[in-house]
C-alpha cells in the first residue's frame, strides 16, 4: 500500500478539522502542517468560506508588518436539531455548529404512548424552536431514545420494553420533514458521550450508568461510544442479581438489577411496604427525614447495583464511573452503596485509579450528547468533502 502523506489528506474537510479543533488557525499554520501549496491551501480555505463554515479575523497578533487572519469555525454558520429522550421526561433544543443550546424545551411525556404520538410532538417543536430561522441552515438530527437501538440504522429494537416503538425505523420518519442526516442512539450512549465530551475529554475509557426510572450503561472505550455490534452494549440493566426474589423484569427474564433496583423497583417495593410514595421525590422525602425501612431499602438497591458493576469495571477497567438519573442524583446512601461494593468485589489493578463520581452535567448531558454525536458526523472530514462535492455547479 502506497505510504499516505499529509498532503493527500488534506482535503478541505481535513482543513476544516485542524480549523475547528485550533490545530492551525491562519493559512501559513495550514501549509506548515499539511504540507500543502500556497494556492492549494487558499483554494480549500475559500470553499470552506463560501459555505459559511469558516469566517475570518483580522485580529491576530502580529510578529511585524501586517498581522495575519485567523481562520475561525463559524459555529453560527448552522444549526443541528436534537432530542434526549427519556421514560418519562424530554427535553427538545436547537444548537449551533459548536454544540451550544441556542432554545430548548421540556416535557413531562410518556414515550410508552408511542411513536405516532411522540414524533410529530417533536417535529413540530423543532418547528417552533427555528422559528425564522431558515431550514436550509439545518445540517442534522440527533436523538437519544431510552431503547436498545440499532445505530446503523436508526432503528428502535426493545421487544418489551417501549413495545410499540419496536421495529420503527426513525430517520426516515424525521427526514419527511428535515432532509438532513439523522443520527438516533440509545439514551445512557449519548448521556455518556455528552459527559465524557464535556466533563472528561482527556480520558479515554468511562462508563456512565443511569439509575432512573430504569437502568442502564454508556460505555466510552479508547475515546469513542462502545455500541457493539448491533448496538446493544451497554445493557447493564439487564443482568440478573443475586437473591432477587423472582421479580419478572419486563424483557421478560427474572431478577434483572433494572428490575429489582431500579426507581421503578424503589417505588413498588416501598408500596408494598405501606409507604405513600408516588414518585422519587416522595422517597427523597422519606429518606431526609431518617426513615430507616427506606434507607434499608435503597441502601440494598445500591448492593445489587453495584455488584452488577462490579463486574462490569472487571470487564472494561474504566477510569471513572460516572452515576447520573434521578435516583442515583437523589440518594447519596445508594452511591455510597455503589461504592463500596464495586471496591471490594473488583479486582485491585481494575480499581487502582477508579473513580465514581456523580454526573456534573445532570439532563444537560442527553443535550450536548447528542449535538456532538451528530456534529461529529455532519462535520467529519468525510462529510464535508462529500457535500462540497454535491454543491450545484
Amino acid at each position: 500500500m502506497p505510504r499516505r502523506t499529509a498532503a493527500t489528506l488534506a482535503t478541505s474537510g481535513e482543513v476544516l478539522r485542524l480549523i475547528r479543533s485550533g490545530e492551525a488557525v491562519t493559512r501559513a499554520d495550514l501549509g506548515r502542517v499539511t504540507g500543502l501549496s500556497r494556492p492549494a491551501v487558499q483554494l480549500r480555505v475559500a470553499e470552506l468560506i463560501e459555505r459559511g463554515l469558516v469566517v475570518e479575523r483580522a485580529d491576530a497578533p502580529s510578529t511585524g508588518g501586517r498581522p495575519p487572519v485567523r481562520l475561525e469555525f463559524n459555529a453560527a454558520g448552522g444549526v443541528v436539531l436534537v432530542a434526549a429522550l427519556g421514560a418519562s421526561r424530554t427535553r427538545v433544543a436547537v444548537c449551533d455548529l459548536a454544540g451550544r443550546e441556542l432554545a430548548g424545551r421540556d416535557f413531562a411525556i410518556d414515550v410508552e404512548q408511542g411513536p405516532d404520538v411522540v414524533l410529530p410532538l417533536l417535529l413540530d417543536t423543532w418547528e417552533d424552536l427555528l422559528g425564522d430561522r431558515p431550514r436550509e441552515d439545518v445540517k442534522g438530527v440527533g436523538m437519544g431514545v431510552p431503547a436498545t437501538v440499532e445505530f446503523a440504522r436508526g432503528r428502535t429494537e426493545s421487544a418489551r420494553v417501549m413495545a410499540s416503538w419496536t421495529g420503527v425505523l426513525i430517520p426516515p420518519i424525521v427526514r419527511e420533514r428535515f432532509p438532513v442526516p439523522v443520527l438516533v442512539d440509545n439514551d445512557v450512549n449519548v448521556l455518556a458521550i455528552g459527559e465524557h465530551r464535556g466533563v472528561y475529554p482527556d480520558l479515554d475509557d468511562l462508563m456512565f450508568v443511569k439509575v432512573s426510572t430504569r437502568i442502564g450503561a454508556g460505555v466510552i472505550a479508547g475515546g469513542g461510544i462502545l455500541r457493539g455490534a448491533l448496538g446493544a452494549a451497554g445493557e447493564i440493566g439487564h443482568i440478573p442479581v443475586r437473591d432477587g426474589g423472582g421479580v419478572l423484569c419486563r424483557c421478560g427474564n427474572v431478577d434483572c438489577v433494572d428490575s429489582v433496583a431500579s426507581g421503578t423497583a424503589l417505588l413498588r417495593e416501598l408500596r408494598t411496604a405501606g409507604k405513600d410514595v408516588k414518585t422519587i421525590a416522595d422517597v427523597t422525602a422519606l429518606v431526609r427525614a431518617g426513615d430507616a425501612e427506606t434507607m434499608a431499602m435503597v441502601r440494598e438497591a445500591g448492593r445489587r447495583i453495584g455488584e452488577v458493576l462490579a463486574g462490569a469495571v472487571n470487564i472494561l477497567n474504566p477510569s471513572v464511573v460516572v452515576l447520573g438519573g434521578d435516583v442515583a442524583e437523589a440518594f447519596g446512601p445508594l452511591v455510597s452503596s455503589i461504592r463500596e461494593v464495586v471496591y471490594r468485589r473488583s479486582t485491585a489493578l481494575a480499581t487502582r485509579r477508579l473513580r465514581i463520581e456523580p454526573s456534573r452535567m445532570g439532563w444537560g448531558a442527553g443535550i450536548s450528547g447528542c449535538a456532538v454525536m451528530v456534529l461529529d458526523s455532519v462535520l467529519s472530514p468525510d462529510a464535508v468533502d462529500e457535500s462540497l462535492d454535491l454543491r450545484p455547479s
